[in-house]
């Protein structure tokens, strides 16, 4: 008589390790984006070595000038491209020069100067610049000629509201316009970027990138 196997008995505890599984992938996650959370707020917060700037600037557009040889990207703020066109009222208007004269009247309301730590992708220096006792990277938010880009939120609020500037009509956001027209990417200020910046200036300073810790500024 030939006999049947013996039934195997019901592994107990599998589903519940399964579930533990699924806890502890929730936790490791949770564990690394409050890791990574604490990295962006050092960095943000990181005192590095500054590069500070004066004298007499030649303003490209709306966000970006040179002083000397150095090229300086307004830092947390989005200006319309030169040529970009905006609506107001049904009417086109070039607002990107339009912006590129406000950070004219800005820059020449008194002695100019920037400083940055970091550089964008295209070798700027990203900067925050004064004139005498103004903000000029919060001013021109301020006045709805640029939109937040990684800071400045209640100052785009604020025109918004009050409808200055570019928030009279309507408009592209830059970054989309560039998109569209073919202009360079821009990575947005934010904390993240910083981070990314940060690690790079790290492992660059540590002898392992390419540059093996010579990297130049310009």
């Amino acid at each position: 008589m030939t006999r049947r196997p013996a039934r195997l008995p019901a592994r107990r505890g599998a589903r519940p390790a399964r579930r533990r599984s699924a806890v502890r992938w929730i936790l490791d996650l949770a564990l690394a984006g409050a890791v990574l959370g604490a990295l962006a707020l050092f960095v943000v917060n990181y005192d590095a070595p500054k590069q500070t700037l004066g004298g007499q600037a030649r303003i490209g557009d709306g966000d970006s000038l040179q002083i000397g040889e150095t090229r300086i990207r307004l830092e947390g703020i989005d200006a319309p491209e030169y040529n970009q066109l905006c609506d107001k009222q049904g009417v086109e208007y070039p607002c990107g020069r339009q912006a590129r004269d406000a950070l004219v009247r800005l820059v020449q309301s008194g002695n100019l100067s920037c400083e940055g730590w970091r550089h964008d992708r295209y070798g700027r220096l990203l900067a925050r610049c004064f004139a005498g006792d103004i903000d000029v990277n919060k001013a021109m938010v301020e006045q709805g000629w640029a939109v937040a880009y990684g800071d400045y939120d209640g100052s785009e609020r604020e025109a918004r509201d009050a409808a200055r500037g570019l928030w009279a009509g309507s408009f592209e956001p830059p970054r989309e316009w560039r998109r569209i027209h073919g202009g360079l990417f821009e990575a947005e200020h934010d904390g993240l970027s910083r981070l990314f910046d940060w690690l790079t200036a790290w492992w660059s300073g540590q002898g392992l990138g390419e540059d093996n810790g010579r990297g130049e500024t310009e």
